[in-house]
């Protein structure tokens, strides 16, 4: 089921909230100085490429300096986790783009599910946000839709949630 305006956070809500707690922490969209690894699968590449451009549109529009942006090939979904631990070393936040399709084979369980185990095991090991890019769907055409050329592409939605997390976690948490 795709979200609704039923499931959607209501305009003014979070700060309707501030006066009933103590500390209301969000970050914000200011990219600028934030260092941003990503992690890219060759396989279904066709797919990844579209991903990445849309990650880097979004890193542009949030002020990330190009030279403040590594991008890593990786064989396939598989691999992501151990170069995005690797990339976590030098960056402030990690992307990890991928396109796992479902197939007639159980493979698609195996690796949709390491792959996403795989990246959240990074993210808490390091302390250093790592974003969970990689579309998993049923079908090509359900991953050409995910990666258009527009904000509803994913790696585009990584990119801000990517400057986001790492803007949060430098605040005064």
């Amino acid at each position: 089921m795709a979200s609704s305006d039923q499931t959607e956070l209501p305009d003014g809500a979070i700060a309707g909230l501030a006066k009933r707690v103590g500390a209301l922490l969000e970050g914000d969209h200011e990219g600028r100085g934030v260092r941003v690894g990503v992690a890219c699968a060759r396989f279904n590449g066709g797919i990844t490429v579209r991903l990445l451009d849309g990650v880097l549109a979004g890193l542009e529009e949030l002020g990330v300096d190009r030279a403040d942006v590594k991008v890593a090939w990786v064989p396939g979904a598989f691999e992501l986790p151990v170069v995005a631990r690797a990339l976590s070393a030098s960056c402030d936040a990690v992307i990890c783009l991928g396109a796992v399709v479902r197939g007639e084979t159980g493979h698609y369980d195996f690796v949709a599910g390491e792959c996403a185990a795989g990246i959240q095991r990074v993210q808490l090991d390091t302390g250093i946000p790592v974003v969970f890019g990689v579309l998993t769907t049923d079908d090509v055409d359900q991953a050409l839709e995910r990666s258009r050329s527009d904000r509803t592409n994913k790696g585009w939605e990584a990119a801000v949630t990517a400057v986001e997390m790492h803007r949060l976690l430098r605040s005064t948490i």
